[in-house]
């Protein structure tokens, strides 16, 4: 199979991702990095995958969904479902941003697909990995949080929210799969990567984050 050529990053913006499960409390995280941020002058947009256009917006919608008949959506389709999204994002929001000199924030990346479809539901990381990079041309993020939480802290926390989501009722197994896969990739990829304890308060989690390396040698 013939890989997608990889685009060279021509982005003077910061690419900041913040990944992890479900209640690890990764908006709030990022509603303190961009108040920081704001309040250093630093510009900076904030996004979300999926989503962050009209377009995966409503792709979100259909994913996150319960299923109901003629709607199934099955392990291969969600993938895709993803990657579709990602790739209206990367284009029409992430690449002009970071092209115009702003640093973008944003809820969930790559890694996620990798963790949910890769790892949880089975697809596995290689083929997880060949469409992320068909969709993303190849960008990358300049850093990449992973919030990491016990899956049964993240389930309370989530039952806290309400209304649960299509992969928010999953069985922990499925969850705890997706938690041990990014500790595996923030493992494997340590000068992008940095895990804060999520069990934390969040005023703790932020402080820990900027006394980091990476983070330090981003700003």
């Amino acid at each position: 199979m013939k890989r997608h050529r990889k685009v060279p990053q021509k982005a003077s913006g910061r690419f900041i991702v913040i990944e992890g499960g479900d209640g690890t409390g990764k908006s709030t995280l990022l509603n303190k990095i961009e108040h920081a941020l704001k309040a250093r002058a630093i510009q900076c947009v904030r996004t979300r995958e999926p989503g962050g256009t009209p377009l995966a917006e409503e792709i979100r919608e259909l994913i996150l969904a319960h299923q109901r008949p003629g709607y199934e959506i099955d392990a291969k389709t969600e993938l895709l479902l993803y990657e579709a999204a990602r790739a209206h994002h990367v284009r029409n929001v992430i690449r002009p941003h970071l092209a115009a000199g702003t640093t973008v924030l944003c809820d969930r990346f790559t890694y996620s697909s990798i963790a949910y479809q890769g790892a949880a539901r089975g697809l596995g990381e290689k083929t997880v990995a060949i469409l992320n990079s068909i969709a993303t041309e190849g960008l990358e993020p300049d850093l990449v949080i992973v919030l990491d939480l016990a899956t049964k802290q993240a389930k309370a926390r989530r039952s806290l929210r309400g209304a649960a989501n299509r992969l928010d009722i999953e069985p922990d197994s499925f969850h705890e799969k997706v938690r041990r896969a990014f500790l595996k990739l923030a493992k494997a990829n340590p000068r992008r990567c940095v895990v804060l304890d999520a069990s934390l308060d969040p005023d703790t989690v932020f402080a820990r984050l900027l006394a980091l390396k990476p983070w330090k040698r981003l700003f």
